[in-house]
C-alpha cells in the first residue's frame, strides 16, 4: 500500500538530512510499528509516508514514495491522498477545529458524501468503539489529553480509509485507554486496514506488529520482525525500557537517612470543580520528605488537578493544602517556587528563551538566586546537557528537552519536585535516563512526585504508589515495607 524507496529528506534552512536513505514497505493488511530516540525522525516519516512532505513541504527530497502503487507526485492534491489515507498526529488538538466531539466526527463522514442512514449507523459505531458516548457534547479542546486522542482517532476512521498513518496516539492515555486504542487497532487490522504505527509501547502493541523498525538520526538502524530485531542487546534497550536496580540507586555517601521525615504536603478535605464538573472529592493526603511517591489513574481522574494545587495554579474550593508549613491560600506564588517545582507534560510550554542557559537562568533572576552560571552548570551537567547551554532551546530532541525542564526546576532547588507524565514520547533508554536522574535528585534531599501512567515506572522505581479515580484517592500502597 504504501513505499518508500531510498528516501530522504532535508527540511529547509537546516543541513543535517532528517530521513536518509529510507527504504520501506507497508504492505496491505499488515502492521508496521516505527520506534526509536526523540528527533530521530519518525513523525517525518509519517509525513513522507502520508505525501504531506511531497505536497505541503519545501526542503530536500531524493528517493520516492509511492501509495498504492502510485507516486505521491502523481496525486494532485491531499484530499486525494486522503481518500485512501488517514493520519492521526501526535498533537491531537492541533486537528480539531469544531465545537463539540460529535461535529468532529461527522465533518469525516460527512465529507465523503455518505447518506445519511448510513452517516448515523457510521457514526454510532465508531463512538461505541472509540469509548466517546459520554462526551459526544463535550468541546474537544476541554477534554484531557487522551480523550483528545481518542476523537482525533475517531475522526480518523470516519471516512473508512484503507491505510491508518499514527503517531503514537497513545502517548497521553492510560493503561486501560491504552488497551481500548490496541483492542481497536487490532480489530481494524483483521479487518485488513494497513496500519504504519509510530510507538514507543512496543509490549502493548507486540501481538499486533509485523513488522518493527527502529529510527536512528534518521536511518533505519533495524527492521524485521519483533523477534529477530529484539534479539540485539542495544536495540532491545530503545525498544523496552529497563528500569532494573533504579529504585536501590544509593547516594554517593552511602548512607540511609532512617530518621522519620516531616510531612512536607499536607493535604486536608480538597475539592475542586471546573464549573459543574467535580475534579477532586474531599482529598487527604501527606507527602513526606524524601520521598518517591508515583500518582496514578486513567485520563481526567484528577492527577494534575491535584498537583497544580502545590503550587497555587489552582486553589482549593475547599479545604487546604499545606506545603512545607504554608497554607496556599495565604501563600505567595513566588515563596511557593521555592519549595514546589512543577515540570509539565508537554515541556514546550515552559520554554521561550533564545538558549538553553538563558531559558535556565530567567528562574534564578526571578527568585534573585545568586551565583547563577554555577548553578545552571551544575542542573546541567545532573541532567547531562551541559553541552547543549548555548543551543535554541527548541534545537533540541524531546527528550533532551524533557531533561532540560526537569534542569529549568531544579536549578531553583525547590525541596519537591513534581512531574507530570515526564516520559512521554521517549525511548527506552531516554526514559530509564530520566528516571536516573529523578533517583539522584532523591537521593539528595529532593521529595519527587510523579505522575505516570507508566506502571513499570511506578513500580520500579517509586517508594510508594498513589492511585486515584474519579477525583478520589482510592489507594495508597508503600512499594516497600517503608
Amino acid at each position: 500500500m504504501i513505499e518508500l524507496q531510498n528516501f530522504s529528506y532535508t527540511y529547509p534552512h537546516t543541513v543535517q538530512a532528517a530521513l536518509h536513505q529510507i527504504s520501506l514497505p507497508v504492505e496491505k493488511g499488515r502492521c508496521v510499528m516505527v520506534t526509536g530516540p526523540s528527533g530521530a525522525g519518525k513523525t517525518t516519516l509519517c509525513l513522507a509516508a502520508a505525501g504531506i512532505l511531497y505536497h505541503e513541504y519545501g526542503g530536500k527530497k531524493d528517493g520516492r514514495v509511492t501509495i498504492d502503487g502510485k507516486d505521491v507526485a502523481a496525486y494532485a492534491t491531499l484530499s486525494e491522498i486522503a481518500k485512501t489515507i488517514g493520519i492521526v498526529f501526535d498533537d491531537a488538538e492541533a486537528q480539531m477545529i469544531f465545537t463539540t466531539v460529535e461535529e468532529e466526527i461527522l465533518s469525516a463522514l460527512e465529507y465523503r458524501g455518505l447518506e445519511a442512514k448510513v452517516i448515523e449507523e457510521r457514526l454510532a459505531s465508531i463512538v461505541a468503539t472509540t469509548y466517546l458516548t459520554d462526551l459526544m457534547n463535550r468541546s474537544p479542546h476541554h477534554l484531557s489529553g487522551g480523550q483528545k486522542q481518542r476523537v482525533a482517532l475517531a475522526a480518523t476512521l470516519a471516512p473508512g480509509n484503507d491505510v491508518l498513518i499514527l503517531d503514537e496516539p497513545t502517548s497521553e492515555l492510560d493503561e486501560h485507554a491504552t488497551r481500548r486504542i490496541v483492542d481497536i487497532l487490532t480489530t481494524l487490522k483483521a479487518q485488513g486496514k494497513t496500519i504504519l504505527l509510530v510507538e514507543h509501547k512496543y509490549l502493548h502493541f507486540r501481538d499486533m506488529v509485523d513488522t518493527l523498525v527502529v529510527l536512528e538520526a534518521g536511518n533505519v538502524s533495524a527492521m524485521g520482525s519483533p523477534d529477530e530485531v529484539l534479539r540485539d542487546e542495544r536495540i532491545r534497550r530503545i525498544v523496552i525500557p529497563d528500569f532494573s536496580g533504579i529504585r536501590d540507586m544509593q547516594p554517593e555517601s552511602g548512607a540511609k537517612n532512617d530518621t522519620p521525615s516531616p510531612a512536607v504536603v499536607a493535604v486536608h478535605h480538597l475539592s475542586y470543580a471546573y464549573g459543574d464538573t467535580l475534579a477532586l472529592i474531599d482529598i487527604n493526603l501527606d507527602i513526606y520528605a524524601g520521598e518517591f511517591v508515583a500518582i496514578v489513574g486513567e485520563n481526567g481522574s484528577g492527577k494534575t488537578t491535584l498537583v497544580k494545587h502545590f503550587n497555587r495554579l489552582l486553589s482549593p474550593m475547599s479545604g487546604d493544602v499545606i506545603i512545607k508549613g504554608k497554607n496556599t491560600k495565604t501563600a505567595t506564588i513566588t515563596d511557593l517556587a521555592r519549595d514546589v517545582g512543577l515540570v509539565f507534560q508537554n515541556p514546550d510550554h515552559m520554554f521561550f528563551a533564545d538558549t538553553v542557559k538563558e531559558e535556565i537562568g530567567f528562574g534564578l533572576k526571578n527568585l534573585k538566586i545568586l551565583n547563577g552560571d554555577t548553578i545552571i552548570d551544575a542542573a546541567l551537567r545532573e541532567v547531562r546537557l551541559l553541552h547543549t547551554k548555548d543551543l535554541y532551546p527548541r534545537w533540541l530532541s524531546r527528550g533532551e528537552r524533557q531533561r532540560l525542564a526537569i534542569a529549568c526546576v531544579i536549578a531553583m532547588s525547590p525541596a519537591i519536585i513534581v512531574l507530570d507524565e515526564p516520559t512521554t514520547g521517549l525511548d527506552g533508554n531516554e526514559t530509564r535516563l530520566v528516571m536516573e536522574i529523578l533517583k539522584n535528585l532523591q537521593n539528595e534531599g529532593h521529595t519527587i512526585i510523579v505522575i505516570t501512567h507508566n506502571k513499570e515506572i511506578a513500580q520500579n522505581c517509586a517508594d510508594r504508589i498513589i492511585t486515584m479515580e474519579k477525583g478520589s484517592i482510592i489507594s495508597d500502597i508503600p512499594v516497600r515495607g517503608s
